[in-house]
């Protein structure tokens, strides 16, 4: 099934979960990516959440696949900023293989992030935030 950014707000956190957790890592992507926060999912808030945050605070991701690492878009003019380190390995949330967005040597501001994104559609993957190894919030890229 193909889905869109607008199926995925409109989702449960099971729901999210079950996608992600039936879903293969992919290839780490390459190239800049739309970004939407998934925050408070499934609930009436969820899209007015995603909209504030893709206007005023971070809009996406610009993989660079061959160096294996990433830059935030974030602010209202997109700076790309905060980087990462970009790897596949085990996944926190059920120890299958997913791509890691790592932020713990390459941000003083990010220390403790670490994201997991996997492949739920051609150029679309759906994200994992983690602060230590608590679980924060949803999102999803768009390529």
């Amino acid at each position: 099934m193909a889905y869109d950014v607008h199926q995925l707000l409109a989702m449960s956190q099971t729901e999210l979960d079950d996608l992600f957790r039936a879903s293969p890592a992919g290839d780490i992507p390459d190239g800049g990516a739309e970004g939407t926060a998934i925050i408070a999912p499934g609930t009436k808030y969820t899209h007015s959440i995603a909209s504030i945050i893709n206007h005023f605070g971070w809009q996406g991701k610009v993989f660079d696949a061959q160096k294996g690492s990433l830059k935030n878009k974030v602010l209202p003019f997109g700076i790309e900023a905060v980087v990462a380190r970009v790897y596949k390995d085990d996944s926190w949330f059920d120890g299958k293989e997913c791509i890691v967005l790592d932020y713990s040597d390459t941000s003083v501001l990010a220390h403790y992030i670490r994201d997991e994104i996997r492949l739920i559609g051609p150029g679309f993957y759906l994200g994992k935030v983690y602060w230590g190894k608590e679980r924060l919030i949803d999102f999803c890229l768009q390529f």
